[in-house]
């Protein structure tokens, strides 16, 4: 189903170009080849030459013994089924937010043909000026939540409404586990379950499939295994690489992001706990066909050890039906209630970061050896006569005016705002696209503005104006709250690795925020707003990508 998109929209959202592609460096083939064809060849050489190892699932008993756990409590059922519905939307979000700057790193420069991986066919142009947001791609919807392009706000909004659920789904479950002996069916007694484990892989390598115990009292080695690191490895690990690329855990935490070498790294990692999800769902459901689909289905669905009907298959067909029209549903949300989603994200996210995160205060870290060769532009380059003008005498009449809620109004020339004092910071830029960059800045601190202007008690937050645009067209502007603007390593910035702001990346006068995403640091300023609410301008959502993206308001993550 597509949208009623507009033609600017469409031409935006549905692009001619829609085809997929994947390419791989060839180092990220060879390696992923070894450890596939290779792990699969050993087994064959084991096979060929010294026969079949035991299968481990021969000494298993038809049934558990006392000590032992045995079915599915109605606990499990329900979480197992409940993990698979949020788990599939977070995936689908998830590729959605991947596309929108569709290359993965190793390194935090994010430099043109750096990537371990892109999603793109676009061979990064040499000759021009090529901004992030020209490089995103386009999901069908059927594969990506909400799809299209450019969508990755309302991603975003589906992903962060998903994760706490996720989360919480998954807190009770490991309670339960390990309030109950059924923590036994998952957590290995001994080291034996990895030669175990290799047992059983020789034999599915080879076509020769072991032993099927009855899954209501036991699983074999590899299925033990796979069950344990699904839970207590994958989980975990996919929600300490998601906060690692948070703008203002990375601002005050340096040493976080660096339990996964860094930024971009732990943004590879998400990506492959992620691939690692899917092909886990694809074996398991292939394996639960394979032993006894029925059997199999009576067992996670009606707790029932020994039955072949088909109630418990057609109760879980109906289940994922459900999910499937569930996300067509999500589809139909996506584009004709956007603003209920902004909302409910808002509602569930916003007070918990405002709360704890976006406390935070940002440090310095990086030193000029950091400094990433390349560095992303992105944006609207503004075309108004006013700008082009004030470029063209290299911003000497520019002006910035600083107005509202303050008791002293003023304009100030770029020689004015040289004379307030100057601060420079090394520090890692994050875009909500997935990015980096990690730059030099110097300009004046925002306390300094703040402290000349004198806003009034009432005063929340200050909203910074583009000589640019928005996406869809109309003046660019975000805010931030004054508490924000008060923070170390809040600049109004005029220079950029030790030379005048280059005109793609801001100048005259560009923000930074540390602490947020970078959509928050409004480039090309022309002026600045204090006033006591984000909703008292625009649409009232904060920001023109709040207001026409669906962003966050607060983007500390």
């Amino acid at each position: 189903m597509i949208p009623h998109f507009t033609a600017a929209e469409k031409a935006i959202h549905y692009p001619e170009d829609r085809k997929f592609y994947v390419r791989l460096k060839p180092y990220m083939l060879f390696i992923m080849g070894f450890v596939l064809i290779g792990s699969i060849a050993i087994a064959w050489i084991q096979y060929l030459f010294f026969g079949l190892p035991p299968d481990p699932s021969l000494s298993f008993s038809a049934v558990a013994v006392v000590t032992e756990p045995s079915g599915f409590p109605m606990w499990i059922n329900i979480s197992h089924w409940v993990n698979f519905f949020f788990l599939v939307l977070i995936i689908r979000s998830g590729l959605s937010i991947l596309v929108d700057h569709p290359r993965l790193y190793w390194n935090n420069g994010c430099g043109p043909e750096t990537e371990w991986i892109r999603f793109t066919p676009v061979i990064f142009p040499k000759d021009k000026t090529w901004t992030a947001k020209q490089d995103s791609r386009y999901i069908s919807p059927v594969v990506g939540l909400p799809g299209y392009r450019h969508t990755v706000g309302i991603a975003r909004s589906w992903h962060f409404l998903t994760v706490p659920f996720f989360i919480l789904n998954g807190i009770i479950f490991i309670f339960l586990l390990l309030y109950t002996n059924q923590w036994k069916r998952l957590v290995p007694a001994s080291f034996q379950i990895i030669p175990d484990s290799w047992n059983v892989f020789v034999h599915y390598a080879t076509f020769n499939l072991p032993v099927e115990p009855n899954g209501f009292y036991h699983f074999n080695a590899l299925q033990q295994l796979s069950y344990f690191a699904v839970v207590f490895i994958m989980a975990p690990l996919a929600m300490l690489t998601g906060l690692a690329m948070s703008p203002a855990i990375d601002s005050r935490f340096h040493w976080y992001p660096k339990l996964f070498f860094n930024r971009q790294t732990a943004r590879s990692f998400h990506f492959l706990i992620m691939f690692a999800y899917v092909i886990f769902i694809v074996v398991h459901v292939a394996l639960v066909a394979l032993t006894g689909l029925s059997k199999n289905m009576n067992h996670i669905i009606l707790n029932k050890p020994n039955d072949t009907s088909s109630t418990g298959l057609w109760i879980g067909i109906v289940i994922i039906l459900f999910v499937v029209a569930f996300n067509m549903l999500g589809h139909w949300l996506s584009w004709r209630k956007q603003r209920t989603l902004q909302f409910l994200e808002k509602k569930i996210n916003e007070s918990l970061w405002s709360s704890t995160i976006n406390k935070f205060k940002p440090k310095s870290f990086y030193t000029k050896k950091d400094i990433s060769p390349y560095f992303w532009p992105n944006g609207k380059m503004p075309d108004s006569k006013e700008w082009e003008d004030l470029k063209g005498n290299n911003f000497k009449d520019y002006k910035l005016k600083i107005y509202g809620l303050v008791e002293n109004p003023i304009e100030l020339s770029l020689d004015d705002l040289k004379k307030m004092g100057r601060e420079e910071t090394i520090e890692m830029h994050s875009c909500i696209q997935g990015w980096t960059g990690i730059a030099e800045w110097a300009g004046v601190p925002m306390s300094k503005i703040i402290d000349l202007v004198k806003p009034h008690s009432n005063v929340t937050t200050v909203a910074f104006y583009s000589f640019g645009e928005g996406l869809y067209g109309g003046v660019y502007y975000d805010t931030n709250t004054l508490d924000n603007c008060l923070k170390p390593k809040s600049l109004l910035a005029w220079e950029m690795n030790y030379q005048p702001l280059p005109v793609e990346y801001g100048a005259p006068l560009r923000l930074r925020v540390e602490n947020q995403l970078g959509y928050k640091m409004v480039k090309w300023i022309s002026a600045i707003e204090f006033i006591e609410s984000y909703k008292n301008i625009g649409k009232g959502f904060g920001g023109k990508n709040e207001d026409d993206e669906y962003f966050d308001l607060l983007a500390n993550t």
